[in-house]
């Protein structure tokens, strides 16, 4: 039975998109099998040639409906719903429907007031610091800001995602043969950090070079951040099943 995702919450401009579908490049890179899953009317589905996860077009309650169905029938997949367009109603229906909620937000002020009040309504939800700074003052800063508003909840908030322009490379109809390695260093510690909350062996595989790193966050570590033994690396690389998932939401 596949493990959901969802990432949701009523604050804009938070990612919500690029992280399902940084998450879900992540997860292929760890030899995982997912499905990202797109329920906002107001986006285009995206094709999956040349990516590393299957995509699916939940854009209506019946197709996410089926799709929901689907993804509980295969085993060892994650499925990672996209619950981009700020509905608080639909909102709801995915945090019922998921094992693990994301609630992204940046480093304003008016974003950490709208995760509290997010954290308050879905008690299982974590928060996720998103398109976090990179420059070590403003990081500083927006650490701070997180630690003094939100130390209630500070079991509650994950490793943060760093502020990157290539990430807009993964919501092109077709994705470059050859993604810059800095995102795909990211798009692996986002997918490692939810195999660990999942508690999903996998194969730590290293992080490649690259030529700048931003420092570390200041945040604390969670509780849910230990390292699940290594799994033994699959003997072939993963396939999707026979039909993508936008077949069975289209039926």
């Amino acid at each position: 039975m596949a493990d959901i995702i969802c990432i949701i919450g009523n604050k804009g401009g938070t990612g919500k998109t690029s992280l399902s579908h940084m998450l879900c490049q992540g997860l292929g890179l760890l030899g995982q099998r997912s499905a990202c899953v797109l329920t906002d009317t107001a986006r285009e589905p995206l094709r999956p040639d040349g990516r590393r996860y299957v995509t699916a077009d939940a854009r209506t309650p019946e197709a996410l409906a089926k799709v929901a169905t689907k993804l509980r029938s295969l085993d060892g997949w994650i499925g990672v719903i996209d619950g981009g367009g700020n509905r608080h109603e639909v909102d709801r229906q995915l945090y019922a429907l998921a094992d693990i909620v994301l609630l992204p937000f940046r480093e304003s002020h008016e974003d950490i007031r709208t995760v509290l009040n997010d954290l308050e309504h879905f008690p299982r939800a974590y928060a996720l610091p998103s398109q976090w700074p990179t420059n070590p003052w403003a990081r500083e800063a927006a650490d701070r800001n997180v630690a003094q508003m939100m130390g209630a909840y500070r079991h509650r908030i994950l490793r943060p995602v760093n502020s990157l322009s290539s990430s807009k490379l993964l919501l092109q109809s077709e994705i470059p043969e050859q993604l810059p390695t800095q995102l795909s260093n990211t798009c692996r510690r986002l997918a490692r950090q939810m195999m660990e909350v999942l508690e999903i062996q996998y194969t730590d595989v290293a992080d490649e070079p690259e030529t700048s790193s931003a420092g570390a966050s200041s945040i604390p570590e969670t509780g849910f951040a230990a390292h699940a033994p290594a799994a033994e690396p699959p003997d072939e690389p993963c396939e999707a099943p026979d039909e993508t998932m936008d077949a069975y939401a289209a039926h």
